[in-house]
């Protein structure tokens, strides 16, 4: 039944992938010493190698996959701050001084990297478009007025109240009851936005080896540097950066236990013409209250609806996924009945116990992971304070080092209080709760 949705040139891989496809080029080769090994060719991994490899250290980056392979080229291209837990939380947990600084990270990471991509010249579609906050139910829109009433001001993002009277100026749909419009907020091409960084990574001198896996690390005699065996054979580096995020694996089992893998799941309409631009008249990004998250915007051309969310835990058939994402787009926009599906694909995203990233350094092993789906911007900031970090250099001190990095009892890699927590979420999500 379900496969009338799909379009006859119908692909199981990223739509960004058709503009910039991932480097399927022999293996870099690689030397027995350096001084720098990044594990991770995503966004985290290439700006850590930015910095090292322009700080004059010998730098190389290794991927089991091609670079990019993982969530850095399948995600939506949305551009938020990406601390969950709101101020209030923070300052019960850890004070309000490390609260004000933790949300100021999230906010600076945001202003960042629209810097950083006019600065590098990256061509990859970066927008500053804003973000509509879809309340799914009249409480959550009362509950989203009052949060942001209650924004700090100094850590406050700008934004302003729609009534669900006026949301059609925002969003072609009566599935919500107003919402929330955050103006700094911003979009991306995410496959070419990893394409640039590539490029400026192999420009600076770091050598990017895709299909070249990680087997093992250990400390060298006398606890300097470490030998890393891999596919490819031994490598002896003075420091080693681990950039795995949601595909960490048990070759790090202290930073396996402490983020976990949530599958994301993602679909793009054929090509809608003048239709998609109609639906989402500003171009906004759009994510809605529901704690099961879906998140969807315009591709960069206007054309398409490039839809995403967690219908599953861990399904990796984009033909199994796409359908209940198509179902969940055509609730939001029933004008869609009869739009096509042209691309599925899934990824893993890293999350946390304490829902925020972490970066620091365990037993000589570098490492900054845990964006909690909020990827783009966080793991491009942090991965360039850890490379300088990794030179010695000030700017690349942030507060979230200092942050305990906490994991639970029972837990060491395979997420299996997931079910419950999900099928909890939905319950309150359906009785509007």
């Amino acid at each position: 039944m379900s496969h009338g949705i799909f379009s006859p040139n119908f692909k199981e891989t990223p739509y960004w992938w058709d503009a910039s496809p991932l480097d399927e080029s022999e293996p870099a080769p690689i030397g027995p010493v350096v001084d720098v090994l990044v594990v991770g060719a995503g966004y985290t991994g290439l700006c850590v190698a930015l910095q090292t490899a322009r700080g004059g250290k010998n730098t190389l980056v290794i991927d089991r996959h091609q670079p990019g392979w993982g969530c850095s080229s399948r995600n939506g291209g949305q551009i938020s701050t990406g601390i969950k837990p709101d101020f209030h939380a923070l300052a019960r947990d850890h004070g309000e001084a490390v609260a004000f600084e933790t949300h100021k990270e999230g906010l600076r990471a945001v202003s960042w990297i629209g810097d950083f991509i006019k600065a590098e010249s990256l061509d990859c579609a970066y927008r500053v478009c804003g973000r509509f906050y879809g309340a799914h139910t009249p409480k959550h829109f009362e509950k989203l007025k009052n949060k942001m009433a209650s924004q700090q001001p100094e850590v406050a993002v700008d934004a302003y109240v729609v009534p669900r009277a006026e949301q059609h100026k925002e969003i072609d749909s009566e599935f919500y009851h107003g919402g929330v419009v955050q103006t700094p907020f911003a979009s991306l091409d995410p496959g070419a936005y990893h394409k640039g960084l590539l490029a400026r990574a192999r420009a600076s001198g770091a050598v990017v080896a895709g299909q070249t896996e990680a087997l093992s690390i250990e400390r060298r005699r006398g606890g300097v540097g470490f030998n890393v065996r891999t596919s490819r054979g031994l490598i002896q580096a003075q420091d080693v950066v681990i950039a795995t995020n949601g595909y960490t694996s048990r070759l790090t089992p202290w930073q396996q236990r402490r983020v976990f893998p949530i599958g994301s799941y993602m679909i793009a309409t054929e090509d809608l013409g003048d239709q998609a631009r109609a639906l989402i008249p500003h171009d906004r990004m759009v994510v809605d209250s529901r704690r099961i998250v879906v998140y969807y915007r315009l591709s960069p051309d206007g054309r398409r609806i490039i839809f995403g969310g967690r219908v599953s835990l861990a399904e990796t058939n984009p033909r199994i996924s796409a359908p209940r994402l198509h179902r969940h787009m055509t609730a939001i926009f029933p004008q869609l009945e009869t739009a096509k599906i042209s691309h599925s694909w899934m990824g893993f995203v890293g999350w946390t116990f304490q829902h925020m990233p972490h970066l620091g350094r365990h037993e000589g092993v570098w490492y900054s992971m845990g964006y909690c789906g909020s990827g783009v911007a966080l793991s491009s900031y942090f991965g360039t304070k850890l490379g300088q970090q990794i030179l010695g250099l000030d700017q690349g001190k942030s507060v979230l080092c200092d942050l305990p990095f906490r994991t639970k009892p029972l837990y060491y890699g395979k997420p299996w209080f997931l079910t419950a927590s999900v099928g909890w979420y939905g319950f309150l999500d359906r009785m509007g709760i």
